[in-house]
């Protein structure tokens, strides 16, 4: 069993930490407990299978005799270790911390390294953190080959201006593409003023018209992402696809896109700000049109 109920991106950036988890019990029955709107995503991960329904730091509806391995994926203890530790499993990984020993957690550790090395130290197994992939969704994209511009964040202080969206896509279309405006369905107010200030008709507003993996295959046949830290840039990640990336009150070196030629950060900031906060992050705010423009440019020159 292994418990990760957090958001979209933080289920990606976990990915390569559950291929790890596979490798290292290749013929047990590997359970992800994860919100139940991520499951249709889970799907395309091949490593799970099965999925339960579970809420951040909440105990678990588990059934059954004791998993022989509970993972905590979630943090760093101990509130979400006591979750996995109620299930009284044979053998129990997590970070340390007091009543439960294991790896040393460190701050400054990229997402995606810190939960490989739990596993690899934890288990004795390789997890490469580049293993990031995703399976296509076996559904048809409303749209191919367009310019994906996702205003949204889960808070105010990771959200660029929407005019500035707005601003990024009236250039795309100027260079020739087709921009389509994703989010969810709390996002689509803020879509669709994005849109009215691009000059986009509705039809382009894909913001609360996609399920989940809709906009998954969205992204997977895009010509490029523009978006902020948030979970649409880890599913450019996963499918390889060029993008633009902004980062505001975290560093791009705790969650940013691994080194590739087809992902580009914009970032001005120290690492200090509030991920959380509810006003837009000074250092998001020292991005400018010009300069996420030059980058898109850049990308699409050369892809």
């Amino acid at each position: 069993m292994v418990l990760r109920p957090l958001g979209l991106g933080d289920l990606l950036t976990g990915v390569p930490a559950i291929r790890g988890i596979r490798a290292a019990v290749p013929d047990h029955r590997l359970v992800l407990a994860t919100t139940r709107a991520l499951e249709p995503l889970v799907a395309l991960i091949d490593a799970v299978d099965e999925v339960l329904p579970a809420v951040e730091l909440e105990p678990l509806d588990w059934a059954g005799a004791p998993p022989e391995l509970a993972v905590d994926l979630h943090g760093k203890g101990p509130a979400s270790h006591v979750v996995v530790a109620g299930l009284r499993p044979q053998r129990l990984l997590t970070f340390d911390s007091p009543g439960y020993p294991g790896p040393t957690w460190h701050p400054d550790e990229h997402e995606v390294r810190r939960w490989c090395r739990l596993v690899s130290e934890g288990l004795g197994v390789d997890c490469d953190p580049d293993a990031l992939d995703l399976a296509v969704p076996d559904v048809e994209p409303p749209v191919r080959d367009v310019a994906v511009v996702h205003a949204g964040a889960a808070f105010p202080g990771r959200r660029w201006p929407a005019e500035r969206f707005a601003a990024v896509a009236r250039h795309l279309v100027a260079a020739g593409l087709r921009v389509v405006v994703t989010g969810g369905p709390a996002e689509r107010d803020l879509a669709l003023a994005v849109a009215e200030q691009a000059g986009l008709d509705e039809e382009a507003v894909l913001a609360g018209r996609t399920t989940s993996l809709e906009l998954a295959a969205v992204v997977a046949a895009a010509r490029v992402v523009v978006c902020g830290d948030t979970g649409v840039a880890h599913l450019a990640t996963a499918y390889r696809r060029p993008s633009v990336v902004l980062f505001g009150p975290v560093s791009p070196a705790l969650w940013g896109p691994p080194a590739r030629p087809q992902h580009v950060v914009c970032w001005h900031g120290d690492g200090a700000g509030d991920p959380w906060g509810t006003t837009l992050d000074p250092a998001l705010a020292r991005i400018t049109v010009a300069e996420v423009t030059g980058a898109l440019d850049g990308l699409l020159a050369r892809t």
